[in-house]
């Protein structure tokens, strides 16, 4: 299951995950709204097959500094972005320890390593995501179920784009060691590294594909 996989980031994991011979759930907006726990619990009830995989990508970004910072926004984001993803977890988790196999991949950010004005709620909502996955990953481990993160930095998606100029798009590449941002390919390919079988021992980690960005 990958939540979020309409475009961007999600819809190049579901694609790789696809590729490499997964089926693929991508509950949309109307079958799984986040934000509301009677929508989740309804969708879980629903599910006939087994899930062997999830992928938390699913997230919202409100930008306001602090003091113009609502508790609706508080609320919504840390809903979406933290306690849906908790509750998927812990409702899929049992299946997997069962059957001694899963994994869960939780998309975090940059914004949960550093920080910069107007994150509040965002950066808030990501660093919890690493709370969940260092305590996920030990009670889960004697059941082969592995639990890690990966924290994109400066994506290339259709969001990314929308949201800078050109000449704001320069000024991100150029503060970026490796001169580009990444392409949501990329940190596809470390979300399916994750969940495949190559994968036998990596858990509790919180991978950054930031291309060197939070090194600096």
């Amino acid at each position: 299951m990958v939540t979020g996989a309409s475009r961007g980031i999600g819809l190049a994991i579901a694609e790789r995950l696809r590729d490499y011979g997964a089926r693929i759930l991508t509950p949309g907006h109307s079958e799984l709204d986040l934000s509301s726990n009677a929508s989740i619990d309804q969708y879980l009830a629903a599910l006939k097959d087994p899930v062997d995989i999830l992928v938390n990508n699913a997230g919202i970004n409100r930008i306001a500094l602090y003091d113009k910072t609502t508790d609706e926004d508080l609320q919504e984001t840390l809903q979406i972005n933290l306690v849906a993803s908790a509750r998927l977890a812990k409702a899929l988790a049992p299946q997997m320890a069962q059957r001694g196999h899963g994994r869960i991949v939780n998309i975090s950010s940059i914004w949960s390593v550093v920080s910069k004005p107007g994150r509040l709620t965002y950066a808030m909502s990501k660093s919890g995501l690493h709370g969940m996955i260092r305590t996920l990953a030990l009670e889960l481990a004697p059941f082969n179920v592995l639990v890690n993160g990966v924290a994109p930095g400066f994506v290339n998606t259709e969001l990314t784009r929308q949201n800078n100029t050109d000449q704001e798009l320069d000024v991100i590449r150029n503060m970026l060691p490796m001169r580009r941002l990444a392409e949501p390919v990329e940190i596809a390919e470390t979300v399916a590294f994750l969940c495949s079988g190559k994968n036998t021992y990596i858990t509790g980690q919180v991978i950054l594909v930031d291309g060197g960005f939070s090194i600096q």
